[in-house]
């Protein structure tokens, strides 16, 4: 993971996982740049972390949509409560990655 920060976090974005750049960007325009609101900078930077080091491991990534899709198509409420469970825990633990890992 690169140093906790917005330009470092793009730059790894742009570097390793590319097919996220142009979301990232988007979302950095209508969250910060066009609104002016840098009150929104560490959610954006939290999302985006927890974004990049999903994406940057395939595996995983797909998993955690898979676990989300299951969700969404299950008609059984308790089930999908587990795979969303499942799911939020693996976003926890990636959003808790520091620099370096």
């Amino acid at each position: 993971m690169p140093e906790r920060s917005i330009p470092a976090l793009r730059a790894a974005v742009a570097a390793h996982t590319p097919q996220l750049l142009a979301d990232f960007e988007a979302n950095w325009r209508a969250r910060i740049a066009d609104t002016y609101d840098i009150g929104a900078a560490p959610a954006f930077l939290a999302r985006w972390w927890a974004e990049y080091a999903l994406a940057r491991d395939p595996g995983l990534d797909r998993y955690v949509r898979d676990l989300e899709e299951r969700a969404a198509q299950s008609a059984d409420p308790d089930k999908a409560m587990a795979l969303l469970e499942e799911a939020a825990q693996i976003h926890r633990r990636v959003s808790l990655l520091g620099p370096g890992e």
